[in-house]
């Protein structure tokens, strides 16, 4: 059975940190694109950031670029989506995703969703 469980979600005041984590099992770990995606209240699905376990590359969007890391740790099958400088506007539900593709955020291409992780930013 493939899964991706998502932790490491919680309270957080603006400026400060947290890191989510995405276990993954199930499936050849290294052939695979993870993608971390969000959905805050009254919006849609959005891409964060994804790192392809191929390569190694990987791609942010510009709302988090430069404050949003992710890694890879191939032994633990396991990716981390590293977040400093918290915003409010980074209030949402965090999914990881897998993709069978370079790496993107194209939520179409995504075949296995986790079941998500809540970042609560204050002001």
């Amino acid at each position: 059975e493939v899964q991706l469980v998502e932790s490491g979600g919680g309270l957080v005041q603006a400026g400060g940190s947290l890191r989510l984590s995405c276990a993954a099992s199930g499936f050849t770990f290294d052939d695979y694109a993870i993608g971390w995606f969000r959905q805050a209240p009254g919006k849609e699905r959005e891409g964060v950031a994804c790192i392809s376990n191929k390569d190694g590359s990987t791609v942010y969007a510009d709302s988090v670029k430069g404050r949003f890391t992710i890694s890879s740790d191939d032994a633990k099958n396991t990716v981390y989506l590293q977040m400093n400088s918290l915003k409010p506007e980074d209030t949402a539900v965090y999914y990881c995703a897998a993709s069978n593709h370079v790496g993107h955020l194209i939520i179409t291409r995504y075949d296995y969703w986790g079941q998500g992780t809540r970042v609560t930013v204050s002001s």
